[in-house]
């Protein structure tokens, strides 16, 4: 499938919509195009693939934030599952359909689960430091975790070397046992897995020695994480498959990488934007001139403006974080606050007080009375 429509638009939803708002939107229109629904009616079964290429892209966080920034372009290149049948489907969002309940109101119940070998691994959850730099322009971390991996004696099986398991003979196989039971309003039949083999088909009749037929050992192993410009504080990203590995074969779990913010030494963040105090000298405040200060990219140069007050704030364009979901980047503010010196010498003591002489260096009368009432009304508000 290589849909061109804005899957936001195939899916019917917001591009703010939450998973669940995705989740119940491809389901209504999987129900709806459904091939046993719409017989030999290809548009219908175009608009199923199509929906569920959707989904595929807007029900995966990484994928979504991707598509976001970069719309189809930004999928080139992704391997999108090619569904040469409509059951497939129903394989990959088990979660959304749910499962063999929803397959059997198409199929007359006649499909049996695949059976995969083992028992799903756990997943794993860490969280990374990013410093403000790495956020605002994205970063490729590795980590190094422990994990269970798969046993290096028996390759996950669980099974001796030389030996393999073998084909439960309670189930046939299937890791599953039914059960069918006849009344007056009809036949029921409960399904439960196996007891024998756990639900997984097979079992182990010569144990791995060095797992003791478990399949898995704890190892340690370096992951990859790529790390998109703009993250916040508490997001995440699940990586597919690297958590912990399953028992006996079993699939392994996922690794779900949650985001944390350092805090900086000169910096705050609001949003995408980024806020630094920047101290500068009375003669600069009063005459203007040029000051230097830092940048998450590195040093720049910012002009002070003859006659800038303590607190104002001055603003360098797309100097701050980028958006995570869409193009350009925050800015960053100057709050501009004038030293004062707590030690003076002889010499500049005496020109601060010939200063302090001169008619424009003190606030006159009226702007006293103008900052008088200004604080009156302050405190007038919260009497």
């Amino acid at each position: 499938m290589a849909s061109k429509r804005d899957y936001y638009e195939i899916l019917g939803v917001a591009r703010d919509a939450s998973v669940d708002e995705v989740k119940k939107a491809y389901r209504k229109l999987a129900l709806q195009f459904h091939p046993d629904r719409n017989p030999n009616n290809k548009e219908a079964e175009e608009k199923f693939k199509e929906a569920a290429e959707a989904y595929e892209v807007l029900g995966d966080q990484t994928k979504r934030q991707k598509y976001d920034r970069y719309g189809h372009e930004g999928m080139r290149g992704t391997d999108f599952h090619q569904y040469s049948d409509i059951n497939e489907i129903f394989s990959n969002f088990g979660d959304i359909f749910g499962g063999s309940i929803f397959e059997d109101m198409f199929s007359g119940g006649q499909r049996s689960r695949r059976k995969e070998p083992g028992q799903p691994g756990s997943d794993l959850r860490i969280r990374l430091k990013l410093t403000l730099e790495e956020i605002a322009t994205g970063v490729e971390k590795k980590i190094k975790i422990k994990k269970w991996k798969p046993c290096h004696a028996c390759n996950g099986t669980g099974a001796r070397s030389g030996s393999s398991r073998v084909t439960c003979s309670h189930c046939g196989g299937s890791g599953e046992v039914r059960q069918v039971s006849r009344s007056m309003f009809g036949q029921f039949v409960n399904v439960s897995p196996c007891g024998y083999c756990n639900g997984e088909g097979t079992i182990v009749k010569e144990p791995c020695p060095i797992c003791s037929g478990d399949g898995r050992e704890q190892g340690e192993s370096t992951i990859k994480v790529a790390v998109p410009a703009g993250v916040s504080e508490g997001n995440y990203i699940p990586l597919h498959a690297q958590g912990n590995a399953g028992k006996r074969g079993g699939p392994a779990g996922d690794v779900i990488v949650e985001f944390e913010q350092a805090r900086h030494e000169h910096f705050t963040r609001h949003g995408d934007d980024v806020i630094y105090n920047a101290l500068v000298g009375y003669p600069d405040a009063v005459l203007g001139g040029d000051i230097e200060v830092p940048t998450l990219t590195g040093l720049a140069r910012l002009k002070i403006e003859a006659g800038t007050m303590p607190g104002k704030m001055l603003r360098m364009k797309e100097k701050g974080i980028a958006h995570l979901n869409g193009y350009g980047k925050g800015d960053q503010l100057i709050r501009v606050q004038v030293w004062v010196p707590g030690k003076v010498n002889l010499r500049e003591k005496e020109l601060l007080k010939e200063l302090a002489k001169c008619e424009h260096v003190n606030p006159t009368q009226e702007e006293k009375d103008r900052n008088k009432s200004f604080f009156d009304k302050v405190k007038n508000s919260f009497s």
